[in-house]
């Protein structure tokens, strides 16, 4: 265990303020073993230290580039020591499925700009061919 040093200690409320994160997601991520829980002095309240705003930093980084939480558990785990090659390997795997979503999206938006623009050349009296198109 780490000593912390009371100047930058704070309260789980201070830690969600600092870094953008409810503070609902901090005990979340304790439960899930993603952080720490820090200890609770008898009579007071767990105190957090600057760490816990890296780790969850670190966390919040890690699924914006689309990894889950489980990914996020590893890469943690890659952290400590060597593990370039481990990590580079995960990231790559990341990438394909990035890519094959994006190449869905663009199949996605190539249909949908064909059913809008035959919607709006579609004759008075017809249905629409949007809902046509959904309902065939």
């Amino acid at each position: 265990m780490t000593t912390q040093n009371p100047d930058e200690a704070m309260t789980i409320g201070r830690l969600a303020e600092e870094t953008g994160v409810h503070f609902e997601t901090i005990r979340y991520y304790q439960r899930l073993g993603l952080m720490p829980t820090p200890p609770r002095p008898r009579g007071s309240i767990r105190r957090y230290g600057l760490d816990a705003i890296s780790q969850l930093r670190f966390i919040k980084r890690a699924q914006g580039l689309g990894f889950s939480l489980d990914e996020v558990r590893l890469l943690h785990e890659l952290s400590v020591g060597e593990h370039c090659a481990e990590t580079r390997s995960l990231a790559e795997q990341k990438m394909r499925i990035v890519k094959k979503k994006i190449s869905e999206l663009r199949g996605i938006q190539a249909a949908l700009d064909k059913l809008i623009h035959a919607c709006g050349t579609g004759r008075k009296g017809r249905g629409c061919p949007i809902i046509e198109n959904l309902s065939s």
